[in-house]
């Protein structure tokens, strides 16, 4: 006679085993209808999973995240069972979810055209309103081995035949069509209802490049068309916002062959760059760190102590010279800071000791994965690392996280989660000393009253981290900011500091970005704008405009007194009609135009348009100077 605790504390018994269907009909009908799967004690289950002795239920629905991952997940079978109805001489492999949908990768003769996934995605529709239960079977390895073989599916078959001996191999099958599975999935087809086939791309077999190339068919699904709706809308408005596009149109910076992964700043870009750097480092000195730089090129032995040649060692470019020595380009700031540290007695008076760096690192990232700004080869990292005593190792965390959280506010992010990742399996250091690490940054964060997800496993080799996720305009995370403490680094290079009573004691060492890549800022920034950058990040915030040539020598006194004022302005002294311009002006984003004609410029006055197209009628130069200067101050800027 099962019990079962609900999640309002309320308690159910049952008169013999009971299905987490059956009791999800027993508190209501309409929850049963919805249910898409339980989670009994903890973990997830089918809905036909039978409950026999006493236990905590909670019913899934569409609601939940598990339940859309669920809906992803058989969404992703669901698309496999269509490809094979449609061309049964493909070969299905894996189906994972992902961000805001699913994937399923295929072995196929030829590829798959935009004609063939609309037919593949009717065809999901059809299979969805046969309305097939969806059963969970489990098959020895040795039988499931060869029925996918007898049905051509190598495979497969290779991913079952390297499940565990004693692991049991979980079906489902849905109609005529099984696939490999630990599940949970939905009861059965016709719960999948709001879905979208995005796009084909090409993919490794298991990820390895020595391996075979199949077809990736990339698809969305969600609980209600109209959050597939909104989805859409967003990718839309993706699209518009894309920061390579704006790059190029804004004259930011450009990529080329001859250089993958790295970019080339034009003057406008590089200004921009380098406000991040200015903005960055004055948060900094009122902070009190200091700031440092480290060479770009050390020897391979410093990574084996600091344990990134035998964790990282991938993604490392490295030289060797004419006399044996292998030099590598530093992925990582880290050893260079834990060197600087190393030189000289460092006394407990010295601590906390912080040191920023705006540090170029090199890190090998395959062609396929590179990205405009978000994903490169060479960038520079706003990397500081804090070097303190014990004590004094939760209170370092809290400073950083509040810098952190008031730095995005400057740059109109508010929206902020917190990422708690803890130690991996592969990892260095003993578990007193992760203890130690973990409850560092789990107490920091609960004593300012800040929510945190947790990421069991997701930590760095060498230290527990938080992430700092940003939600842009259109409802896109980004994951910028990280705080990360380690004893294992000041372990690993012996770095200690003199206590009062004369004793050697090992620092604790914190490493902090809080942009990130400064490269990926950018981009991130562009798109959350949409390439409308706040007037104190804009690398040109007016341009004065003439309506003629009469003006010419008036707009260009306009602009030097507006230089002389600190206002980045230019003149557009341009033989072309005056709506062309602030057309061009326009689309360009750019904050004011200054428009001057005849009668501007015997009242000694500009005509001024905002960027959003509002017409502010006519002002005198030290009324228009007063105007960006507040705006500019209300992001922490300045004009």
């Amino acid at each position: 006679m099962p019990e079962i605790r609900l999640p309002d504390g309320s308690l159910r018994s049952f008169p013999c085993p009971v299905t987490v269907g059956e009791a999800a009909a027993c508190i209501g009908a309409g929850l049963a209808k919805a249910a898409l799967a339980g989670r009994v004690d903890g973990r997830l289950v089918d809905v036909s999973h039978q409950i026999e002795a006493d236990a905590t239920l909670a019913v899934v629905t569409g609601k939940d995240a598990d339940g859309l991952e669920i809906l992803r997940h058989s969404t992703a079978h669901l698309l496999a069972h269509a490809v094979k109805e449609l061309y049964p001489e493909a070969q299905v492999t894996i189906g994972p979810t992902v961000e805001n949908g699913f994937y399923y990768d295929f072995a196929y003769s030829r590829p798959f055209t935009p004609e063939d996934l609309a037919a593949i995605e009717r065809r999901m529709a059809e299979i969805a309103k046969r309305d097939f239960p969806i059963v969970r079977e489990v098959w020895a390895r040795e039988e499931a081995v060869r029925f996918f073989l007898a049905a051509g599916e190598k495979y497969k078959a290779e991913l079952i035949a390297a499940i565990p001996e004693g692991e049991a191999v979980s079906l489902y099958r849905q109609g005529d069509f099984i696939d490999l599975c630990r599940g949970p999935h939905v009861p059965s087809t016709g719960k999948l209802k709001v879905f979208k086939l995005m796009k084909v791309a090409g993919a490794y077999w298991r990820g390895d490049a020595k391996n075979e190339m199949l077809q990736r068919i990339y698809g969305t699904a969600w609980a209600k068309k109209e959050e597939l709706d909104v989805y859409l809308h967003m990718l839309e408005e993706a699209e518009k916002r894309d920061h390579r596009k704006l790059g190029r149109q804004l004259d930011l910076f450009h990529f080329q062959d001859e250089a993958p992964g790295s970019v080339f700043w034009h003057p406008k870009g590089w200004f921009l760059f380098q406000k991040l750097i200015a903005y960055m480092r004055d948060c900094q000195e009122q902070a009190d760190y200091v700031e440092v730089n480290t060479p770009d090129v050390m020897d391979r032995a410093l990574w084996e102590t600091s344990g990134h040649w035998f964790n990282y060692r991938e993604n490392m470019f490295t030289t060797e010279t004419e006399d044996g020595r292998v030099f590598a380009l530093k992925p990582m700031n880290c050893p260079g800071a834990v060197a600087m540290y190393a030189q000289g007695v460092k006394s407990y008076r010295d601590l906390p000791l912080r040191m920023a760096e705006f540090g170029k690192v090199h890190r090998y990232e395959p062609s396929g994965a590179l990205h405009g700004l978000l994903r490169v080869r060479h960038f520079t990292q706003d990397d500081a690392h804090i070097f303190c005593t014990e004590e004094q190792m939760e209170a370092e965390c809290r400073d950083v996280a509040q810098l952190i959280f008031q730095i995005y506010k400057d740059f109109g992010f508010e929206n902020v989660r917190v990422k708690l990742s803890t130690r991996p399996d592969h990892r260095i250091g003993s578990d007193e000393i992760w203890d130690k690490l973990e409850g560092a940054l789990s107490q920091a964060l609960d004593r300012m009253g800040v929510a945190y997800t947790l990421f069991p496993g997701e930590g760095a080799f060498y230290g527990p981290k938080l992430e700092f996720v940003l939600r842009d305009a259109i409802g896109r995370d980004w994951q910028c900011g990280t705080l990360q403490v380690d004893m294992n680094l000041p372990e690993r290079f012996d770095i200690h500091y003199v206590d009062a009573d004369n004793s050697h004691k090992r620092p604790v060492m914190l490493h902090r970005a809080l942009f990130g890549s400064l490269e990926r800022f950018v981009g991130i920034l562009i798109e959350h704008y949409a390439g409308a950058l706040p007037l104190w990040l804009s690398p040109v915030q007016a341009v004065v405009a003439s309506i003629s040539e009469r003006q010419a020598e008036y707009a260009a006194s306009v602009v030097k007194k507006l230089r002389a004022e600190g206002v980045r302005a230019e003149a557009d002294l341009r033989n072309e009609k005056i709506t062309y311009k602030i057309r061009g002006h326009s689309l360009n984003r750019l904050p004011y135009q200054l428009i001057v004609g005849d009668k501007e410029k015997s009242e000694n006055l500009v005509a001024v348009r905002t960027r959003g197209g509002h017409d502010l009628g006519q002002m005198s130069l030290s009324d228009l100077v007063a105007r960006l200067r507040e705006e500019a101050a209300a992001r922490g800027g300045t004009a």
